[in-house]
């Protein structure tokens, strides 16, 4: 359960798309914008943790889900399209969450390796926003999200932190080019963000404690630290801004 409290009248009954919404910061997303009023449509390839989400949130209408590899770039801006024409062509909130940081050996990387991570990471946020524009009328939000990893050169996931990093430029870019269409464009940048996933493969209590020890603040951060800033950027209180990344990490970069 979300321990959230903040209130966003102007979210209420708007349309807000996430990708990768069935586990860890996507289904935190899921759950808050439902809590909001929001209507919900998430995509992910995960079917048993978005029916259990689903179910658990017991949302009715109000949240709807599709199956979908955000690899195909074309299935991608058909589920968007499809949920917003199921809203009666309404989209207001697009938020680019899917993602996969599987850690690699740069010695042993491939180019068949490089290219399926950045069609998780990097190709869906370019084409995801660019069918979610499409559906925007007047105004909108689309928020993208990268990562603290390649600003601290974290090693062991080279083509991850490439893919991050060039979605700060894609950021920048798409807000001066949508912002005249009223769409603000910005990205989250969550830090040691510890989701399930990652304890059951690659946090270990030593990672963790190096973790806090550089960070500001003294405790872990958890998916809500990063939902609160989307429910915000997402709202009409933060009209002011674009081409921004607002990077949620405890201070430790």
């Amino acid at each position: 359960m979300s321990r959230l409290t903040n209130s966003y009248p102007s979210l209420r009954g708007k349309h807000v798309f996430i990708t990768g919404g069935a586990t860890g910061i996507g289904a935190a997303l899921v759950e808050n914008f439902v809590a909001q009023g929001a209507n919900v449509s998430f995509l992910d390839i995960d079917d048993s943790n978005a029916n259990e989400l689903i179910a658990r949130l017991n949302a009715g209408e109000q949240l709807s889900y599709q199956h979908c590899d955000i690899r195909d770039v074309s299935a991608l801006q058909s589920a968007i399209t499809s949920a917003a024409t199921a809203r009666g062509d309404q989209l207001d909130v697009y938020i680019g969450n899917a993602a996969n940081d599987v850690r690699h050996a740069f010695d042993e990387l491939t180019p068949e390796f490089w290219d399926n991570n950045q069609a998780i990471n990097l190709r869906p946020q370019v084409f995801g926003a660019q069918a979610a524009a499409r559906l925007m009328t007047g105004s909108g939000s689309i928020i993208t999200t990268g990562s603290v990893s390649w600003m601290r050169r974290r090693p062991g996931f080279v083509s991850y932190t490439t893919s991050k990093a060039a979605i700060h430029g894609l950021t920048r870019t798409l807000a001066q080019e949508l912002g005249p269409r009223g769409i603000r464009v910005n990205c989250i940048v969550p830090g040691a963000i510890v989701t399930p996933k990652q304890l059951a493969q690659v946090v270990t209590p030593e990672l963790e404690k190096q973790f806090l020890d550089n960070q500001a603040l003294k405790f872990r951060l958890d998916a809500d630290d990063v939902v609160a800033m989307a429910l915000w950027l997402a709202s009409d209180d933060a009209r002011g801004c674009a081409g921004q990344a607002f990077i949620v990490d405890g201070g430790i970069v």
